[in-house]
């Protein structure tokens, strides 16, 4: 194939999102670039092309096509297909991340989301008049 595969196809044959569709909107989000440009799901990418893939906030991933192939194969042979040049983090980030995922989600603040059961009988009988 060395024509090149769609950039969507690629990403999930190379098991670097875990569906085309997640793959489609990583690249329709803005959050894949192919050789410094940012690239949408139809782009053909080819051997030698370096992406960027912003795989979570603040968190990216570099890499270098190897092979493109269109169909799915076993997970230590999809990892063949590209380089990783990712710089590893810094020992302020990696403690950083840590931290982040010891905190707990922040709660929500208090009349946000759905309505409680007195507040409902509330809207109710002022919808009713």
């Amino acid at each position: 194939m060395g024509d090149g595969v769609r950039l969507d196809v690629w990403l999930d044959v190379a098991c670097v999102a875990k569906t085309r569709s997640q793959a489609k909107e990583l690249c329709d989000g803005g959050k894949v670039e192919v050789n410094g440009q940012r690239a949408k799901a139809h782009r053909l990418v080819r051997p030698g092309d370096r992406l960027i893939v912003a795989v979570a906030p603040g968190h990216h991933r570099e890499l270098k096509v190897v092979e493109v192939l269109e169909t799915h194969v076993a997970k230590t042979r999809a990892r063949e297909l590209y380089e990783d040049l990712t710089p590893q983090p810094t020992p302020e980030e990696l403690e950083t991340r840590h931290w982040e995922r010891l905190a707990p989600p922040p709660a929500p603040p208090r009349g946000a989301g759905r309505p409680e059961k007195r507040d409902r009988r509330r809207i109710d009988r002022f919808r009713s008049g």
